[in-house]
């Protein structure tokens, strides 16, 4: 949807006396061009004149059925027939179109039904007072930049290959149409039940933490990261580079859920973890690094976590302790585990690991699930001077 910019001309809240969907000089714009565009001489978003494979408005035929499939509607709305209908302004349409991640489509005709009933819904929830309109612009973004990831990934790795075609002379598009319609309400149901699981989760762990800490929270922040990954990058094929990538992320992702930590995001060769408590996040660093080191197709890996106040934004971490964690990373050794002064303190008072091996009885030892060394302290950028310690598992 387009707002006015100061730096190019205005759109009016209101079409002139042209026909709804165009500018007014007639001309429907179009989402991905400025050209002549919209449906056929009958309406019809499908129509092919000139039987070229490419409709008037310069998408292929097949694009906009299996788009129709997908929305459950046809287009029928410009950006400002949406928004009236909904009963929202053109500029918090614009705002949550936006924040959902999608390009402005001038006034071109091509939303539908279900956009009308999210636009109504969640300046809906604004105007009862349940969120503010900064927050649901928030959850627009938030459910925009993760669904954006989730539709990426599923298109690229998982329908792609589904789409092969399975007799000579069958084109891939020939063979999509078919399984999306068989895939998508499957998916769709999957995606839903997934959600309410993650959300039941958040939800506890909400309710069961103080109420200073709904936000501003003590967590166990770990990054693990695979050493010499831009070297490899140089030497692999690409297909080997994404084979390698998927193995590590599959393989962290396991790791972190299976001990009871919530990955927060990946970054190819590094993946971002939490956990409530320095003892979980400790299972999970250690874990990860005895599960790599089996592996003899995987590089080495290296560790670094913290503990302290983090701050949580749209299922992101933030904060000093996030920060002094990758710090930690980048001077572990390989296939070993560092953390700061505060986690190691914590894993003591907790029980998990002794901060001195000198206070261990030898009838005790058995008691301590981890160990800890202390190492030089040093200088980390950005964050002054740090101590770390080895942490291991204890025999």
């Amino acid at each position: 949807m387009s707002v006015d910019d100061p730096g190019g001309p205005p759109v009016p809240d209101e079409p002139s006396d042209a026909e709804p969907g165009t500018d007014p000089g007639g001309r429907v714009r179009d989402a991905a061009f400025d050209g002549d565009t919209g449906a056929g001489p009958d309406g019809d978003p499908d129509a092919d004149p000139d039987g070229d494979g490419v409709t008037e408005t310069g998408e292929h035929p097949l694009a906009l059925r299996l788009e129709q499939l997908i929305l459950g509607a046809p287009r029928r709305y410009t950006p400002f027939q949406a928004a009236r209908t909904a009963g929202v302004s053109m500029d918090l349409a614009s705002r949550f179109w936006r924040a959902m991640g999608f390009a402005d489509i001038g006034q071109a005709k091509a939303l539908t039904e279900a956009d009308v009933l999210a636009l109504r819904r969640l300046a809906g929830l604004v105007e009862a007072g349940l969120l503010s309109e900064s927050m649901a612009i928030q959850v627009a973004r938030s459910t925009g930049q993760t669904t954006a990831r989730l539709a990426d990934w599923q298109t690229d790795s998982f329908l792609e290959g589904l789409t092969e075609p399975p007799e000579p002379g069958m084109t891939r598009a020939e063979v999509a149409y078919p399984l999306v319609e068989l895939l998508l309400p499957e998916l769709e149901e999957f995606l839903i039940y997934v959600w309410r699981r993650q959300v039941a989760a958040a939800t506890s762990r909400v309710v069961q933490s103080d109420d200073e800490e709904a936000v501003d929270r003590r967590l166990a922040v770990g990054f693990a990261d695979l050493v010499g990954f831009t070297r490899l990058t140089r030497r692999l094929e690409e297909e080997e580079l994404g084979e390698l990538v998927e193995a590590f992320e599959t393989t962290a992702a396991d790791q972190v859920a299976a001990y009871g930590g919530r990955l927060i995001k990946t970054l190819g060769d590094e993946v971002l973890f939490v956990a409530d408590d320095p003892g979980t996040a400790s299972e999970i660093g250690i874990r990860l690094i005895e599960t790599m080191t089996g592996d003899e197709t995987m590089p080495a890996l290296r560790v670094g976590m913290a503990f302290g106040t983090v701050t949580t934004r749209m299922g992101d971490v933030f904060g000093t302790t996030v920060n002094l964690a990758s710090r930690l990373t980048s001077i572990a050794p390989r296939d070993a585990v560092l953390v700061d002064g505060d986690f190691a303190e914590a894993l003591g008072e907790a029980g998990d690991a002794p901060l001195s091996e000198a206070d261990v009885d030898a009838g005790d030892s058995e008691k301590y699930r981890f160990a800890l060394q202390p190492m030089w302290r040093r200088p980390v950028r950005g964050l002054g001077v740090v101590e770390p310690w080895l942490l291991t598992r204890r025999p």
